[in-house]
């Protein structure tokens, strides 16, 4: 097909990409197409990320990538002097890689200073216009618009590559996601330990790292109850954050059937491990349902006041459960800002259930 764009980047040009997302960690882990097109396209090329040290586990291994350069936000309470220290060193280790091409995914500052800083040949952002003025615009050579009409956030991300003339007609859009040597070993230890196999058990997800996106405790127990049951074998995890584990630990209290409790107890490697081997995956708009998406496996998400269209699992077998309700998307945290989100506080057990039911029936 031939491409009309006046500006199009010539890519033979381009010996080394670095991309920018300092987010969080899902937003981190739906960058990886844009990763794995680029490498497709043009295997000559090295392709570096700029992202936080917290999300580095979402590209750690992943074969897409070549360097991951750090920013830790920790710096800032080491003192100035350490700060300083800690940004000078990243900007030499960075300029040293003279990069032929920089493509921007956050709104940060911290991106429009630093294209300027490396001064690579071209460099594209999206223009976050009611964020950024003039200035903004001028720091990049390519700039992009996301539609008005929602768009999953993967799609917008290769709009980026779209700008510059890149053609993904048959380009694998996949997300990816490494667990690891180390993780797989001690998931298979732990669901050794548990007389669990590969496809033998579901996992749910219950928290997430903004609890407002979070269901009711009376809620998943009455999944957990039905699912039990059922016969089914549950493994429930968390984040690493007591209000996660005390939330965990709240659901389970009066339940008196087997349930494995691994809340808290996983590195996030590991999750994506055990996530990889179960048969469905159950939780809220949160990271775990990301990696599920990375790895095939299954999806049911509850979603409240953030939007499915754009943040829904990506290419798997999934069923988002929503409510009808004219407000959501709100994109609030919580009705009135409370941080509880009455959107999702109406979703009936029973519809869990019945989804989780013709998921696992539906893969045979």
């Amino acid at each position: 097909m031939q491409n009309y764009l006046a500006d199009e980047v010539d890519f033979s040009t381009v010996r080394r990409v670095l991309i920018i997302k300092l987010q969080h960690l899902g937003d981190v882990l739906l960058t990886t197409p844009v990763f794995s097109v680029l490498k497709h396209l043009y295997p000559g090329i090295t392709v570096d990320a700029l992202i936080y040290t917290e999300t580095v586990p979402m590209l750690s291994g992943n074969p897409s990538v070549d360097i991951i350069h750090e920013v830790d936000r920790s710096w800032k309470k080491r003192g100035t002097l350490q700060l300083i220290k800690h940004e000078r060193e990243l900007l030499q280790q960075l300029k040293a890689r003279k990069y032929d091409l920089v493509i921007n995914f956050t709104d940060r500052l911290r991106a429009a200073w630093l294209t300027r800083f490396l001064n690579p040949r071209y460099s594209v952002s999206q223009k976050y216009s009611h964020k950024r003025g003039r200035w903004w615009m001028k720091s990049f050579t390519h700039l992009y618009s996301a539609p008005e009409t929602p768009r999953h956030t993967v799609e917008i991300h290769l709009d980026a590559l779209r700008r510059m003339g890149v053609l993904l007609l048959a380009a694998d859009k996949k997300l990816s996601f490494a667990a690891g040597h180390e993780a797989e070993l001690r998931i298979n230890q732990l669901l050794a330990d548990h007389h669990l196999k590969p496809l033998d058990y579901i996992v749910i997800h219950p928290t997430s790292r903004w609890m407002f996106k979070g269901w009711n405790h009376a809620g998943f127990a009455e999944v957990f109850r039905q699912l039990a049951v059922a016969g089914y074998k549950l493994v429930i995890t968390s984040g690493p954050d007591k209000k996660e584990i005390t939330y965990v630990e709240e659901i389970l209290a009066k339940q008196n059937f087997e349930i494995i409790n691994l809340a808290g107890k996983l590195t996030l490697k590991e999750l994506g491990a055990l996530i990889e081997k179960s048969s469905c995956f159950i939780g809220l708009d949160s990271i775990g349902m990301h990696m599920a998406a990375a790895s095939g496996t299954p999806c049911i998400a509850l979603f409240g006041p953030s939007d499915d269209k754009t943040w829904h699992p990506w290419q798997v077998r999934h069923e988002v459960i929503t409510e009808n309700y004219t407000c959501r998307p709100c994109k609030l945290d919580g009705c009135g800002g409370g941080k509880i989100s009455e959107c999702l506080q109406a979703i009936a057990p029973l519809r869990v259930v019945s989804a989780i039911n013709n998921l696992l029936k539906a893969a045979g």
